[in-house]
C-alpha cells in the first residue's frame, strides 16, 4: 500500500474530531505473570467501546460530501461506529445487523444513532447479513461502508499503531492483534511495516472462525464451511480480499488459535483482577499471551484490546464455559 504511512496520519488527525486517543496502559498484573513489560492498547475505552469507530469515520468522512445515505453490515461494533459517525454528520444510516446479535449491541447502536438510523436484524450469520446489506445499497443506491474489506476502513484502523508508536515513545517487541475480517491487522501491519519494522506482530483468530489460517494455508481468501459464532465480533467466514493483500505473506506460525473456553475464562480473569469489560473478541491478543510465554519474558509487548461491548446476560455461559475449561466442571 503505496504511502500508507502518510494516509493513516492523516486518518489519526481526523479522528480528534471525534474523541482523544485511546489509552496505552501498562499492565502490572500480566506484566509480573509473564515477566515482560505489557501494554494495552484499550479501544475497548473509545466512544463507542471498539475500535471500529476508526474506520466509519475515516470512510465516511471521504464520502459526505457527495453522499448522504450510508449502509453498513455488523456483528455489532462497525454498527455502533457508523451510527456514531453517521449522527456526527448528519446523515442517514441504514445498519443491518445478525439477528444473534447480542441485544446490548443492539440497544447501543440505536443510542449513538439516534433518529440518524434504521436498525434492520437480518440473517443467522454475519455472511447472510452483508449480502443484504449489499442488495439494499444497490437498490437505493446509498454509499455502503464495508466492516473490513475496504482500503479507507483499513487506513482508519491503522490509526491504532499511529497512537500506540506516539504513546510508548517507541516500537514495541511485539504486538498481539485479534483477527476477524482482518480491518485491524492489515492496517496495523500496513504501518508497522514502514514505522517499526522489526516490531514482531502475532495474530489471534477464534478456534471456531480461523479465517486467516485457512487463506494462509490455501493461498487465497476461502469459505469457512461452518463457524462458531461464540467470539461475534470476530466470527467471520471469510477474510477480506483487501485485507488478504497485505497479510497474505503472514508466516502461519505467527498465527495462533484461541480456545472459546479459553477465551472465557480470560474474561472472567481480566474482570475479576482488573475490572476490565471485555467481549470475546476483544479478550482474544490477552488470551494469547499463555501461548507467548516463552517469546515475550523480559520484552515489551502490546496487546490491542479491541472492544468491551459485553452483554452481561452472556455472564453465566462465559463463567461456565471457563470453569469448564480449567476444569472446574466435567461437562
Amino acid at each position: 500500500m503505496p504511502d500508507f504511512p502518510r494516509k493513516a496520519r492523516i486518518a489519526t488527525e481526523a479522528m480528534r474530531t471525534l474523541f482523544e486517543p485511546t489509552p496505552l496502559q501498562r499492565n502490572e498484573h500480566l506484566s509480573a505473570h509473564y515477566g515482560a513489560e505489557i501494554w494495552l492498547k484499550r479501544e475497548d475505552l473509545s466512544p463507542v467501546r471498539s475500535y471500529k469507530i476508526r474506520g466509519a469515520l475515516n470512510a465516511m468522512r471521504k464520502a459526505v460530501d457527495h453522499q448522504d445515505v450510508f449502509v453498513c453490515a455488523s456483528a455489532g461494533n462497525h454498527a455502533q461506529g457508523v451510527a456514531f459517525v453517521c449522527r456526527h454528520f448528519g446523515v442517514k444510516g441504514v445498519i443491518f445487523m445478525p439477528i444473534t446479535t447480542p441485544q446490548q449491541k443492539v440497544n447501543k447502536t440505536r443510542i449513538f444513532g439516534g433518529d440518524n438510523i434504521e436498525i434492520r436484524l437480518v440473517g443467522d450469520y454475519f455472511d447472510d447479513t452483508l449480502a443484504s446489506a449489499r442488495s439494499y445499497c444497490n437498490e437505493v443506491g446509498a454509499h455502503f461502508l464495508p466492516p473490513f474489506d475496504d482500503v479507507d476502513v483499513i487506513e482508519g484502523q491503522a490509526s491504532v499503531a499511529v497512537e500506540m508508536l506516539e504513546q510508548l515513545g517507541r516500537a514495541p517487541d511485539m504486538v498481539v492483534l485479534p483477527v476477524g475480517g482482518g480491518g485491524l491487522s492489515s492496517g496495523i501491519k500496513s504501518y508497522l511495516s514502514e514505522q517499526a519494522p522489526d516490531t514482531e506482530i502475532r495474530y489471534v483468530e477464534p478456534a471456531g472462525a480461523p479465517s486467516l489460517t485457512v487463506a494462509i494455508a490455501k493461498g487465497r481468501p476461502v469459505t469457512l464451511d461452518k463457524v462458531d459464532s461464540f467470539v461475534d465480533g470476530a466470527a467471520v467466514a471469510r477474510i477480506g480480499e483487501e485485507n488478504f493483500k497485505e497479510l497474505k505473506d503472514v508466516p502461519a506460525n505467527k498465527i495462533l488459535l484461541a480456545p472459546e473456553d479459553r477465551i472465557c475464562s480470560t474474561m472472567v480473569e481480566m474482570l475479576n483482577v482488573e475490572g476490565i469489560v471485555l467481549e470475546p473478541a476483544g479478550a482474544l491478543s490477552v488470551d494469547a499471551l499463555p501461548d507467548l510465554a516463552g517469546q515475550i519474558k523480559d520484552k515489551t509487548v502490546v496487546c490491542v484490546t479491541s472492544g468491551g461491548n459485553f452483554d452481561f446476560e452472556r455472564l453465566p455461559e462465559v463463567k461456565e464455559r471457563a470453569q469448564r475449561y480449567l476444569g472446574l466442571k466435567k461437562y
